[in-house]
């Protein structure tokens, strides 16, 4: 065969050709095979589809199956799940290991620890995502949540920003970030509460991610305060109702920009129990909402100025 013959050939390798025993029933024209489905190249007829997942399996129906693989990757660890954990009494059957098998796993235990993290970079990066999954955790978050703050968090040290600054401030303010990208009415103070850091480094922290980095940080509205401060006050269903939509109109008519969202909230809930006929007294509604009784009776003079 000639050089120019063999290039002009072509052939693709997920296809496979049939015999010309296996003929299309519709046209006797050709019939091929591909990961797919059967079909016949001249009338485009579909003899046979492929639908066996070759995907992996997160699980096993009984004892006898095997998972063809592990857990799936995950931003929430250092090696995105890949690390190899060794046990210590037992081994994969169940069995008890005798003392010298121990002492041995013991060892190789020890030796796999010390060889986990390749540099101090690594070893940062496994810290701040501990940190990040144990306040995800504190708060009780989602994965998804949590995977997004991990995700920042590994942003932050590749743009260098864990330099000069606390390793934990940064994973608190990941957090703080992941909250305010999805809209979750989250206070500082309760991420802060969780974190091993004081707030202002939190604070500072977070200012330099959503600088460096450009969060698309959604705006806290008050209304998004009201069920959350209604809970913690045992408010009953109407005067919350009464407070969204107080909260709503001020924030249509932009009298709510600028100032505490939790404050804002807390003073629309404090001024529908007054016309409820609850009273809520504003030292236990500024407690509620992290803020003083002042800023309380402050954003209640506003909201009667502005007769809704």
């Amino acid at each position: 065969m000639a050089t120019r013959e063999i290039y002009e050939t072509g052939f693709d390798e997920d296809i496979q050709t049939e015999s010309s025993a296996n003929q299309c029933p519709e046209c006797d024209g050709r019939v091929t095979t591909n990961t797919v489905e059967t079909v016949c190249e001249d009338c485009g007829l579909v003899i046979g589809e492929n639908r066996i997942d070759h995907g992996p399996e997160w699980r096993a129906y009984d004892d006898d199956e095997r998972e063809r693989t592990g857990a799936p990757l995950t931003a929430a660890r250092h090696d995105r799940g890949l690390s190899t954990e060794i046990g210590r009494k037992t081994d994969a059957n169940g069995n008890e290991l005798s003392g010298q098998k121990r002492r041995r796993v013991a060892r190789m235990r020890r030796e796999q620890s010390r060889g986990r993290f390749q540099s101090k970079a690594e070893r940062n990066l496994a810290h701040g995502l501990g940190e990040v999954r144990r306040i995800a955790s504190v708060l009780g978050f989602a994965e998804s949540v949590r995977d997004q703050a991990c995700q920042l968090f590994r942003s932050a040290q590749n743009e260098d920003l864990l330099r000069g600054r606390s390793i934990e401030a940064i994973a608190a303010a990941s957090v703080y970030g992941a909250c305010r990208c999805n809209g979750h009415s989250r206070l500082l103070d309760d991420v802060v509460d969780a974190a091993r850091v004081e707030q202002s480094r939190v604070a500072n922290a977070y200012k330099t991610l959503n600088t460096e980095l450009g969060l698309p940080a959604q705006p806290v509205r008050p209304s998004d305060f009201i069920p959350r401060l209604a809970s913690e006050l045992d408010v009953p269903a109407d005067i919350r109702q009464r407070a969204r939509r107080l909260a709503e109109q001020s924030e249509s008519t932009g009298t709510a920009s600028g100032v505490k969202p939790s404050a804002f909230a807390a003073a629309c809930l404090y001024k529908a129990g007054r016309e409820e006929g609850r009273w809520l007294t504003q030292t236990e509604v500024a407690e509620a909402a992290s803020v003083t009784a002042t800023t309380i009776r402050s954003h209640r003079d506003t909201l009667s100025e502005l007769a809704v």
